[in-house]
């Protein structure tokens, strides 16, 4: 289990020594997500611990939004159940900080750009790095948008956690690669999150194409829905997301969330930890 104090800084640092520290213990990070408030923010509070318990690598944690124009089914559903339980993102970040007690394992908040504007980016970098959020992930900011932000991320140590599609150009990577930190965030798919039966054929060859350019770590995510995928995906990748399968197996579970969450993830981390 990841405890205070083991990693030695927060923010992109602690994403980046997350990624080191895999890779020199033979293996290749999990990311897992996760949606702050479904079923409620008590239950996510000790589903991360479950997920921490287990040596998950990443927690991203979602924030639900009215129009989540990259979120598969499973996703949109998992926040609407949590707009009705009123999850903010105040409240989310009260949690985090509270968490940050008993648990070390690096923090992502992925949501959408009307959120952070509406709380004021400012305040949020603040509060965030108060809170010990590591890193943000804005599906609708683009790189040429992005700017403004993420200086105000890194005035407080935060990443920015930036996007490449199966269809970014040489020279865009180049310039990501150029602005990232803690890590880079390949998307398999175009289109909205979602477990896929196969991963894209592409996908060694975008991923290659990536390291050749940059040696910022990759993480893979979107349409991953088992350990085979995820082992294939990591003998390209240096980390796999598992997003709308965990998601799915909590809006299914009546009971005990944080541990059937952490038993289903337990085959993942088997594949990905031994895959040097």
């Amino acid at each position: 289990m990841n405890q205070p104090g083991q990693l030695a800084a927060r923010g992109a640092a602690a994403l980046e020594q997350a990624f080191i520290r895999r890779r020199e213990r033979g293996g290749k990070c999990l990311v897992t997500y996760i949606m702050a408030g479904d079923p409620d923010l008590g239950t996510t509070g000790k589903i991360i611990q479950g997920l921490s318990s287990v040596d998950v690598d990443v927690i991203e944690l979602g924030l639900p939004f009215s129009d989540p124009m990259a979120d598969g089914p499973v996703i949109q559903a998992a926040g609407q159940r949590s707009l009705r339980q009123g999850t903010s993102l105040s409240k989310t970040l009260k949690l985090v900080e509270e968490i940050r007690l008993t648990i070390d394992t690096p923090i992502v908040f992925m949501t959408y750009y009307n959120l952070f504007y509406r709380y004021g980016m400012e305040r949020f970098a603040e509060d965030a790095a108060r809170a010990g959020v590591d890193g943000v992930i804005v599906p609708d900011l683009p790189l040429e948008e992005a700017d403004e932000f993420n200086a105000l991320l890194e005035k407080h140590g935060l990443a920015y956690i930036y996007l490449i599609a199966p269809t970014s150009t040489n020279a865009r990577i180049q310039s990501i690669a150029d602005k990232a930190r803690g890590f880079i965030y390949y998307v398999s798919r175009t289109g909205v999150t979602g477990e896929q039966k196969s991963i894209a054929e592409d996908l060694a060859e975008n991923v290659e194409r990536i390291h050749s350019i940059t040696d910022k770590p990759v993480a893979v995510g979107f349409g991953i829905s088992s350990p085979e995928q995820a082992s294939q995906i990591a003998s390209h990748a240096d980390g796999v997301v598992i997003g709308s399968a965990i998601v799915r197996l909590i809006g299914e579970t009546a009971e005990l969330h944080e541990r059937v969450t952490a038993r289903f993830v337990k085959p993942y981390i088997e594949a990905l930890h031994s895959n040097g």
